[in-house]
């Protein structure tokens, strides 16, 4: 299973890699709530699916994690 914890912990959950499109008025931002990001099954899904005029770009994600305030985030891999 490829995966990254997120927690040193050594039993913690895997967060896992995901293409995806990010609702992102600024691209500067490295991690994401869950609320503004859409998950797809390849990087060409999310390609087709990313409009820049509405500030929805493609990008590789890995996530979800739990925030220390209960917020699921995804991390930035890279943009696509």
């Amino acid at each position: 299973m490829k995966g990254y914890s997120l927690d040193p912990h050594p039993r913690a959950n895997y967060a896992e890699q995901h293409f995806a499109v990010i609702y992102s008025p600024r691209k500067k931002r490295k991690r994401f709530p869950a609320t503004v990001v859409t998950l797809y099954d390849s990087d060409k899904e999310a390609v087709k699916s990313q409009n820049h005029d509405k500030n929805l770009f493609a990008a590789e994600v890995v996530g979800p994690a739990k925030s220390s305030e209960g917020i699921h985030l995804f991390y930035l891999l890279k943009w696509l």
